[in-house]
């Protein structure tokens, strides 16, 4: 199927309230603008320079999501242009962000990534360091990001009762974090979920979800 149709099944799986971000990293503008030509405006790249590269060549009412592991001294790049941060695990890249925004004079919306997988491999904060995060003075002084939310990255396995299990810890987090609001903190999106997992997902809460191999095929690797 093309990616046109892959998009148009997704969507009628996927409920309203449910954002889609088309994960399209490694992939080439040509397949972006036939997703963009579809009706796709969310975009997830996990790479700060190939996100860039494709900002400046496509049409700016595109919204533009970073989605891998930020390095605090990639943020500069980004900061003009990105849309939303999702993958943020600790204050100093919070700081670093917000210095970025600054220059820019924007608010740049964020979601805190939290640890809910038992592979090493995956970053994340702790729920008591989240919580630390959140009450700290130093956060409070960040006027140029806005935590709007979680994500979290499940166990990369076949154990449907594995995976279930985390997603529904996070939003079990989510739940008990969102009465913590702030004037820069205000949960109200969770992210999780991508191609292989976003139907159980969704089921377990999530209301944004990460797919890209369902739109775009298989990944392309270096």
């Amino acid at each position: 199927m093309s990616i046109t149709e892959n998009l148009t099944t997704l969507k009628k799986e996927i409920p309203n309230h449910v954002t889609l971000v088309a994960v399209s990293k490694t992939k080439p503008i040509s397949d972006l603008m036939e997703a963009y030509n579809a009706g796709q405006r969310i975009f997830g790249e996990n790479k700060i320079q190939e996100m860039t590269e494709k900002w400046e060549s496509m049409p700016k009412d595109i919204k533009w999501h970073m989605i891998g592991h930020v390095q605090t001294n990639k943020v500069k790049y980004m900061a003009e242009f990105v849309d939303l941060i999702h993958g943020v695990d600790s204050l100093k890249l919070l700081k670093e962000i917000n210095k970025y925004a600054k220059k820019h004079d924007r608010v740049i919306s964020c979601l805190l990534q939290i640890k809910i997988a038992e592979e090493d491999s995956k970053f994340g904060l702790s729920v008591q360091d989240t919580k630390t995060i959140i009450n700290s003075q130093k956060f409070s002084e960040l006027e140029n990001i806005k935590i709007i939310g979680l994500m979290g990255m499940a166990t990369f396995t076949d154990d449907t009762r594995q995976v279930k299990k985390e997603f529904q810890f996070l939003k079990s987090v989510f739940d008990d974090l969102k009465p913590l609001q702030t004037e820069n903190c205000k949960l109200k999106t969770l992210s999780m979920g991508m191609s292989g997992d976003y139907q159980l997902a969704i089921d377990c809460g999530s209301n944004m979800v990460r797919i890209g191999s369902s739109i775009f095929g298989a990944r392309n690797y270096d």
